[in-house]
């Protein structure tokens, strides 16, 4: 009874997740559109490379709302879990990594950029492996928080911060210095998505409760902020997200000293 269960596919979440590796596949091909105009057809290349990074914005929404969709109609299962990873590895993973590769990790010297690009790929992989092997050993944790920085949230992070400085820099499209802050950032990342800092679920918001509906206007003004501002909003949401895990891992690590000399 317990294999036929883990083997059930339920249609919605499944499709949703279906539609996170399309816009992971579609990033990827915009990237290759892109790559080829660039010795064609003048400015007309970055375009595509901006198109790529909406469709990996676009697969981080669909990302979120499988999941959630998941457990409020209980249809949760290993094959979906299975799944998503695997489309996550595509759409949070190659993508972003082949994106910044093409846009700015190709210009460092002695191919430091193929380095950069694959120890985020495979930081992100090993990542989404832990996930899912701890996932049934401690489900009630697994369920409230994350340990290490999300793979979605870390590509989210990366494609806001690239398209906010293709648009600082207007039309030249050329971000210059930044260059090696986005491997930096890569770099760091990489790290973060394998390491312990515990990250709170997005999927996981309660709606019920008290101030249900002062949540749910603040989340109308955030979305309608988001979608009018949305060169500058992403990058400013997911760094806020990153900085989160960091600033409360700080105060937990100082609590916990205290309470030892105490």
């Amino acid at each position: 009874m317990k294999d036929e269960e883990s083997i059930k596919i339920y249609l919605l979440p499944n499709l949703l997740t279906a539609g996170n590796l399309f816009c992971g596949f579609m990033a990827i091909l915009h990237i290759f559109k892109g790559a080829v105009l660039h010795h064609t057809e003048g400015q007309n290349w970055m375009h595509s490379y901006e198109n790529s990074l909406f469709f990996i914005l676009g697969a981080f929404i669909l990302d979120t709302l499988d999941g959630r969709i998941a457990r409020f109609k209980h249809c949760s299962s290993h094959f979906g879990r299975e799944f998503d990873s695997l489309a996550d590895l595509v759409s949070f993973g190659v993508a972003p990594a082949l994106l910044v590769f093409k846009i700015v990790l190709l210009e460092l010297p002695n191919k430091v950029g193929w380095l950069v690009a694959f120890f985020y790929l495979a930081c992100g992989a090993l990542r989404l492996a832990r996930f899912n092997a701890h996932s049934p050993l401690n489900p009630q944790s697994a369920s409230r928080e994350f340990t290490g920085f999300p793979i979605p949230a870390a590509a989210g992070l990366i494609a806001s911060i690239t398209l906010f400085l293709l648009h600082f820099y207007g039309e030249e499209y050329v971000i210059g210095n930044w260059k090696y802050g986005l491997a930096a950032l890569m770099v760091f990342l990489s790290f973060m998505m394998f390491s312990n800092v515990q990250y709170p679920r997005i999927k996981e918001f309660r709606w019920k409760g008290e101030h249900g509906f002062s949540k749910l206007l603040f989340l109308i003004l955030l979305v309608a902020l988001t979608i009018l501002y949305y060169r500058y909003a992403f990058a400013i949401l997911f760094t806020g997200y990153l900085l989160h895990g960091l600033v409360r891992e700080a105060i937990m690590k100082r609590w916990r000293r205290q309470t030892r000399a105490e």
